[in-house]
């Protein structure tokens, strides 16, 4: 004892009782936590109806090198079409009209066909009383190196977005 009357063995030995208790709880705390971390960890080893995780993933391995095959193989088609697309006809103009007085209807008429780059054919089809003509042009990146009739211009630009309806 001292002069104040206390005894400071005995408050070490509450103190130490007291920090061995809270040890203690803390200890009991981690031990039930680690034991459900490893019951989680367990089941998630084992997988479903007992499949070992190394399965999984070689099946998940499997369908994601078949996904890539696919994918491959649809890109590939996609750039066959794209190629075919590009090379066919995309833009069309029509202008019709009556190449010869007294036919009526507008039974003549001048179509222009062109692909992606600009590049296909103007058709003049003109018909008469005695017979039908038709004439086919070229056109190369939107330009001819022959002139062309108010018709077939007229095809071409409508063809080209020009001019709109």
């Amino acid at each position: 004892m001292t002069q104040t009357g206390i005894d400071i063995q005995m408050i070490l030995i509450i103190f130490m009782s007291a920090v061995s208790i809270i040890s203690l709880v803390i200890s009991i705390f981690a031990i039930a936590r680690y034991k459900n971390i490893y019951r989680l960890y367990d089941s998630f080893m084992r997988g479903r109806d007992a499949e070992s995780l190394e399965d999984i993933i070689l099946e998940e391995q499997d369908r994601i090198e078949a996904l890539e095959e696919a994918d491959a193989s649809n890109k590939e088609v996609m750039r066959t079409m794209n190629r075919n697309i590009r090379a066919s006809f995309q833009k069309c103009g029509v202008v019709r009209y009556d190449a010869f007085e007294g036919m009526g209807g507008k039974v003549s008429f001048a179509m222009a066909l062109l692909d992606y780059t600009n590049t296909g054919v103007i058709i003049n089809c003109m018909h008469s009383a005695t017979g039908c003509f038709l004439y086919v042009k070229e056109v190369d990146a939107g330009t001819t190196e022959v002139q062309l009739g108010a018709e077939e211009k007229g095809a071409l630009e409508r063809a080209l977005g020009y001019v709109h309806d």
